[in-house]
């Protein structure tokens, strides 16, 4: 037996029309390991965002009930040809009530249960998820729950990053964040040292408030020096940044090489041995990221994806993972939200320019 509900889709045309709307779906019955889940509450994270809307002219976007049509301009409606003509659900991460279940075990335990889940279509009033991929929210509401993925597992993994490496301090970019904020309260826990990048006073005091105590703010004209002191009291010299473009990478490796350059006993023409790392895992700012190499040749620029990481860390150190983020979710890995709107509110003009801007610390969350 089939469930009918309504469903967001994103559809790229070859000219770069982009149609994002409220469609009708019929959801199977869940066979196997799969539950059909009722969705209660999904988050607008900014890996939602790349496919829902990408770099789509919103500003001058037709906005009508359930639907916006926006231009894709160029190069990026080419660079996206591998999905022209397909309709695609959006929203990777939710929660709600599991209302069908397949035959398998896995599945039948969860009838009846509010879980979290990673659907990949969250942004409906119902989605097929994988038994294994849900996390049961015993007394936890499904807004409590609606984050429980993305955000506290990439800070964890932020963490278990650093203690495969062997580092013990970690540099963190845009750091007033709900994530940043779960990297604070996680690192002291953990015993890792961290350096807060922020970009506004009032960011500062609010993780200050929250007992980071490495705090730095861009904005301020001794930015680099705040950064300095901070990497020579936390020897930090990995670091993640979810901006992407600008400089701010720049700045965190410079700021490590002067710290490692002023303890050299001797001078050398190739700079320190002292290895960096930077870590880019978002692409906030779309444009160039700008790398002026004053910092010698021990300096490494990487990627950084969920996915792979978890698989990379195995299934032992992803459950444990997730046991920490269900054991927390309502102060550790607490998530706050701007605004709640429903499926056609996401799609008003003012919505979607609101939170298409990716401002720190004002995330949505839909409601369907």
């Amino acid at each position: 037996m089939t469930t009918t509900g309504k469903q967001l889709f994103t559809t790229l045309a070859p000219d770069g029309t982009l149609t994002v709307e409220i469609g009708t779906t019929e959801f199977p019955a869940p066979t196997g390991k799969q539950v059909l889940v009722r969705m209660e509450a999904a988050p607008i994270n900014p890996s939602d965002l790349a496919l829902l809307f990408g770099v789509a002219d919103l500003e001058n976007a037709d906005y009508s009930p359930g639907k916006v049509v926006a231009k894709m301009p160029e190069p990026f409606a080419s660079a996206a040809k591998g999905r022209h003509g397909q309709r695609l659900p959006v929203g990777n991460e939710g929660a709600g009530t599991v209302v069908a279940a397949g035959e398998g075990e896995a599945a039948q335990a969860l009838m009846g249960q509010r879980v979290a889940c990673v659907p990949g279509g969250a942004y409906a009033e119902y989605a097929i998820a994988d038994a294994a991929m849900c996390l049961p929210l015993g007394e936890h509401s499904a807004e409590e729950g609606a984050s429980s993925f993305v955000n506290p597992m990439t800070a964890l993994g932020f963490a278990e990053t650093a203690r495969m490496e062997g580092q013990r301090a970690i540099i963190h970019a845009a750091a007033a964040s709900n994530l940043g904020q779960m990297l604070v309260k996680i690192c002291q826990e953990d015993g890792i040292e961290l350096v807060n990048i922020v970009r506004k006073p009032e960011q500062a005091e609010l993780l200050k408030s929250l007992g980071a105590q490495h705090v730095v703010d861009s904005s301020s004209q001794d930015f680099m020096k705040q950064l300095r002191a901070a990497i020579e009291a936390t020897g930090a010299y990995l670091g993640f940044d979810p901006i992407g473009g600008g400089t701010t990478v720049d700045s965190c490796f410079k700021a490590m090489e002067q710290v490692a350059a002023a303890k050299m006993g001797e001078f050398s023409r190739y700079g320190s041995n002292q290895p960096k790392k930077m870590y880019i895992y978002g692409r906030l700012d779309l444009g160039p990221t700008i790398l002026t190499p004053s910092y010698g040749f021990g300096w490494t620029l990487s990627g950084w994806l969920l996915t792979p990481f978890l698989a990379k860390a195995g299934m032992e150190t992803v459950g444990r993972m997730r046991q920490r983020v269900i054991a927390g979710l309502s102060t550790t890995f607490a998530s706050h939200y701007k605004r709640r709107v429903t499926l056609e509110e996401m799609l008003t003009k003012e919505a979607a320019l609101d939170y298409r801007a990716m401002r720190t610390g004002e995330k949505y969350l839909v409601t369907p």
